[in-house]
């Protein structure tokens, strides 16, 4: 198996399908929930459901245009030929957005008289547990200790049961979801969820604001952000999926089903820029809630999607891994660490309730009270070790990365007291962020080398340092902006992509590239002027996503393979970022 997968979803549950048409990970009822299908991560025979065509020759891929409903067609060597149509249910009804932890598939009979075997085989606990099995004239239940699922159907349940072939005579329908009884017809429900799920997500694609070019590309790419959201709170995975390592036998495997604040400031400066308001107030929100609600001010790099503050990590070894390399991780010991570079985020992505108009609950005096406590904890932290933005488990430095968004939360909270007529306050912040500015630029300037280090007095090099600029910490003109560049050029490109860091860390050297760091690297090249490079770069990386138009983590420089969890929302961040650069404006291209 591979990353070549589909991801449906609607705000509460997400699924990956693979290519066949097959579900191999879904986590009911919510988005870090027990997988109920976890083949994705397991080489035994369980954890999915399978439509299989019998003498399968071809088969074909796609999503309905603009929406997140998956299409997979399936050619037999007769002929006859299916549809399964993957989606989960999201419309709005009764004032509100109606997303049921229920995915939906419709099988279409689109010629011929195709045979088909159904194979549902849902596991529990993470793989310890094998769901007892009972059932009504129309449904099967899947009951294990911690929950019951139900699969309604209308098609002949004693072959779905038995697992027996069964010539199609006409459509289907399954709908899987909660243990309560459907009262209508399953096909007319499945084919009205379908109508409202495709109208809602075309209406959601067009009031995106996406550049000129690479318009598909874009959409696709909000479309998969906004999956990786979850609604009831506004949180924003970093991923769907846990324990995709993040190269072959690298022991790099995490669980990546949680909200990091670092990614705050990023996503909420994409889904300004495309003008997804809503999407953006939800995460704006969840993140004040934390603030409010944080002890001793004190953020954790990372919480679960409920606000949840412990997130332990334990091994499983109930499930053999992706492609059996193991091993799989349960949670995340990350939210134990501290991470500097997190009170920056914060007021950064909280910094747009204060100038953006088009929000219901702007910032007040009130909330930026409450954010000055964050600014004065950064104030007291930008020169203390931590673990930095790529959590380093073993050792602990003054990360630049670290020490650069703590000034970034001072500098704001000046820029933000300014807007709210606070004289005194403002040049009080002000004068922090100078000093700490000064600091930094002695502390961690490698004056023989000409360039930013990834640590105060420190050798290495860091990709984080390509966002200098993108941070308003130095201007894309300056020389040392532009020694950083080159520097990092020099270090850390391996070929059309660049790694993290090309050190040693708690598991060796690093052997892929990770892809948001190459998206860094186009936006500085596009900021120092070498556009014409800057977009090659991006049109090459373009043709490393799945023929689906999804990116995971990390990628194998030698040979485009995608590894690390999938889909990632920081990859699909910087696609979009970097397209709204480089993007020609309308009114030129026309």
């Amino acid at each position: 198996m591979d990353l070549n997968l589909g991801v449906i979803g609607n705000c509460q549950l997400a699924a990956l399908i693979d290519g066949t048409g097959r579900i191999v990970w879904a986590c009911l009822p919510r988005l870090d929930s027990d997988p109920i299908f976890s083949r994705l991560i397991d080489e035994t025979d369980r954890g999915y459901f399978a439509i299989e065509l019998q003498d399968l020759v071809t088969a074909r891929q796609y999503y309905e245009r603009n929406t997140a409903v998956l299409c997979t067609e399936l050619v037999d060597r007769h002929g006859g030929s299916v549809r399964i149509t993957d989606f989960c249910p999201r419309f709005r009804q009764f004032g509100r957005y109606f997303r049921p932890a229920m995915i939906i598939r419709r099988l279409e009979i689109l010629r011929g008289t195709p045979v088909v075997r159904v194979r549902i085989r849902p596991t529990a606990a993470y793989g310890s547990e094998t769901p007892e099995i009972n059932h009504g004239s129309n449904h099967i239940r899947f009951v294990s200790s911690d929950w019951i699922i139900r699969v309604s159907t209308d098609a002949p349940l004693t072959h779905v049961l038995q697992e027996q072939p069964m010539v199609l005579e006409a459509g289907t329908t399954f709908i899987i979801g909660p243990d309560e009884s459907i009262k209508e017809s399953l096909t007319e429900m499945g084919r009205r969820f379908l109508d409202l799920t495709r109208e809602y997500w075309q209406d959601w694609a067009r009031s995106l604001a996406i550049p000129f070019d690479w318009q598909q590309e874009v959409i696709r790419s909000a479309i998969t952000l906004k999956l990786c959201t979850y609604e009831d709170t506004g949180a924003v995975i970093a991923a769907i999926t846990m324990s995709i390592p993040e190269a072959a036998d690298s022991e790099r495997n995490w669980d990546y089903r949680y909200c990091w604040l670092r990614d705050a400031y990023f996503m909420v400066h994409a889904l300004n820029r495309l003008g997804a308001t809503r999407t953006m107030e939800g995460f704006l929100y969840y993140i004040i809630n934390l603030v409010v609600g944080s002890a001793q001010h004190q953020l954790q790099p990372l919480y679960g999607i409920g606000g949840e503050t412990r997130i332990e990590e334990k091994p499983v070894d109930t499930l053999t891994g992706y492609r059996r390399m193991g091993p799989v991780r349960l949670g995340n010991a990350a939210y134990t660490q501290a991470q500097h570079d997190v009170y920056g985020a914060v007021v950064l992505a909280a910094t747009q309730a204060f100038f953006d108009e088009r929000l219901e609950r702007p910032g007040d005096e009130a909330l930026f009270h409450r954010l000055e406590i964050l600014g004065t904890q950064a104030a007291a932290l930008y020169d203390q070790p931590d673990a930095g933005i790529w959590e380093y488990r073993g050792y602990k430095r003054v990360h630049t990365y670290s020490a650069v968004m703590c000034w970034a939360a001072c500098d704001r909270l000046s820029r933000i007291a300014t807007r709210l007529g606070l004289e005194a306050d403002a040049a009080r912040w002000r004068e922090q962020a100078d000093c700490m500015h000064a600091r930094i630029c002695r502390e961690a300037w490698d004056d023989d080398r000409g360039t930013f280090v990834d640590s105060f007095g420190g050798e290495n090099m860091d990709a984080s340092l390509l966002l200098l600029h993108d941070l308003d910490f130095l201007a894309a003109d300056d020389p040392r902006f532009l020694g950083t560049v080159h520097a990092i050029e020099r270090s850390l490109r391996r070929g059309d992509h660049i790694f993290r860091y090309n050190s040693a860390d708690d598991f060796g050297l690093p052997t892929t590239a990770f892809n948001i760091c190459t998206f860094w690297y186009i936006d500085a090249l596009h900021a120092i002027n070498r556009r014409d490079e800057a977009r090659q770069l991006f049109e090459n990386m373009l043709t490393h996503r799945t023929h689906l138009g999804l990116l995971s983590e990390d990628l194998d420089i030698n040979t485009g393979e995608l590894w690390g969890n999938f889909p990632q929302a920081y990859s699909m961040v910087g696609l979009i970022n970097s397209a709204l650069l480089l993007s020609r404006d309308w009114q030129e291209a026309f």
